[in-house]
């Protein structure tokens, strides 16, 4: 259950504690993204409603307050998204090779059809 404290926050509250927040420590799953830095979720809403760090509100809750307010939430470095709500992802070339390894493993199309041409050619040469 959240706080009252944390309950009341807005995105000015956010946004305002989002520009003197410090993060040393290694970065968790549950991050956001606030004018253009990515800063970890429950802290920062921690640190915005004025809560110590042992407040009750969890990561989820922290989590859900954020995308209430309209802030892009990430699990892991990658952008959450709900159900029907489509996120563009930029085209990078880790993206393009991910693609690429699609076609490789145990069943592979690129090798099936390989194979297809070479018979193909080999019963022509016949």
């Amino acid at each position: 259950m959240n706080s009252h404290k944390v309950s009341v926050l807005t995105r000015e509250h956010i946004t305002r504690a989002a520009r003197a927040f410090r993060w040393t420590r290694q970065m968790p799953k549950w991050t956001v993204i606030i004018e253009g830095r990515e800063l970890p979720a429950r802290p920062l809403v921690l640190e915005a409603a004025g809560v110590p760090p042992n407040d009750p509100t969890n990561s989820h809750q922290a989590v859900a307050l954020l995308k209430d307010r309209g802030f892009i939430v990430q699990y892991q470095g990658k952008p959450i998204q709900d159900e029907g709500e489509d996120i563009a992802q930029p085209v990078t070339d880790e993206f393009i090779r991910s693609l690429r390894g699609s076609l490789k493993g145990p069943v592979s199309m690129v090798e099936d059809r390989e194979r297809e041409h070479r018979v193909e050619k080999n019963r022509l040469e016949r």
